[in-house]
């Protein structure tokens, strides 16, 4: 009976791992591109800060495009940021 309940631990920890492993996985990064861009389109930014989310966002659109989606979403993060979003 222990030998049972081992096995079906053992094989529940064996499912759940990639469960467990996909809810941590970032975003993907098309999404927040998407929600980058719409919150651009409605704010109004100083020539600066326009440049510094160009900048923030082409360096995101490369990063996902290296399917590198947690740096790309952090790239999006700072560009929201500096829009207040």
């Amino acid at each position: 009976m222990k030998k049972l309940a081992l096995a079906f631990a053992l094989g529940a920890i064996a499912i759940a791992n990639p469960v467990l492993s996909a809810a941590a996985a970032p975003a993907p990064c098309e999404d927040a591109l998407k929600a980058l861009r719409a919150a651009e389109a409605s704010v109004a930014l100083s020539a600066a800060d326009k440049t510094k989310v160009s900048d923030l966002e082409a360096k995101g659109v490369e990063r996902c495009n290296a399917d590198d989606d947690k740096r790309a979403d952090d790239l999006f993060a700072q560009a929201m940021k500096i829009m207040g979003k």
